[in-house]
């Protein structure tokens, strides 16, 4: 008889231990293992995190391209979270792409039966290479019953625009849609300026009943950035998984996805987050 050796890691056995904290993704599968449901569950592992999911869409995709999309029926959907909910107990919940109104309402229903699960939305409306990922009914429906049942809203520059209907090209006006965000739907909101040119670094401003907040650090240049949306949505809501108030969430996300995107730069590594609150 041949006896196989584990050689599971401490790290890996504590993943299975019943203490520990669950976070739920509702978000599309990227083929590609860098953005989306992939990306989610690789981060809540790194963090100690359990992940569990519900499944919006499946794609073909690369970090160039989407070459086709499949979305979940909204019935699977409930059927995920139902089963999600009876067996577990998340801490905390993300989404990510949800690509119709008929989802959107979908995951509205849930929170309103499960609204002690704090949400960090994150509204992934258009993917880098220009494919609509969210048509234009679910970003209304987004708006009007979603986003007042999320913790927090965690938009790029372009979604920004979309939820205040202003164009963002200054610190200034990053820190006004912040606050904006806030006022008209409710959530905190974190408005990630990483696309912002002429700042000299990464600045993201968080607006939210805990006060305000801006966190920077350096601008990555000539590094694959696909998935990194997903990435930071994901610490944030593994930390508050782990119990962490919503700003220290933010900024321990912050600097996980700055030490996720310079690890293959020994030289830069470490590099720290500044938080500023005003």
């Amino acid at each position: 008889m041949i006896r196989i050796k584990s050689k599971i890691r401490n790290e890996e056995l504590e993943m299975r231990q019943p203490n520990t904290p669950v976070a739920l993704s509702i978000a599309g599968s990227d083929s590609g293992g860098e953005a989306g449901i992939q990306a989610d569950l690789q981060t809540f592992a790194r963090l100690k995190v359990h992940g569990t999911t519900a499944i919006t869409c499946l794609t073909a995709q690369n970090p160039g391209k989407i070459s086709r999309l499949e979305p979940c029926p909204p019935a699977m959907i409930r059927a995920q979270l139902e089963a999600v909910a009876a067996h577990f107990k998340p801490g905390a919940a993300k989404t990510g792409m949800l690509y119709s109104a008929a989802v959107v309402r979908e995951v509205v229903r849930f929170f309103k039966r499960n609204c002690r699960i704090p949400l960090v939305l994150d509204p992934v409306m258009i993917s880098t290479s220009g494919r609509r990922l969210l048509q234009l009914e679910g970003v209304e429906v987004l708006k009007k019953q979603l986003l007042p049942l999320a913790a927090i809203v965690t938009p790029n520059l372009a979604e920004a625009e979309i939820l205040t209907g202003r164009k963002i090209r200054s610190l200034a006006q990053l820190r006004a849609a912040a606050r904006t965000i806030y006022n008209t739907f409710g959530c905190d909101a974190l408005v990630k300026g990483g696309h912002l040119p002429g700042t000299g670094g990464a600045v993201d401003f968080f607006h939210g009943r805990e006060g305000e907040w801006m966190l920077s650090s350096p601008r990555a240049a000539k590094v694959l950035l696909h998935g990194t949306g997903c990435v930071y949505s994901a610490a944030i809501t593994a930390w508050l998984a782990h119990g962490k108030s919503r700003i220290k969430a933010v900024e321990l996300a912050k600097q996980f996805v700055t030490d996720r995107i310079y690890e293959t730069r020994p030289a830069k590594a470490g590099l720290a987050v500044r938080a500023q609150g005003f």
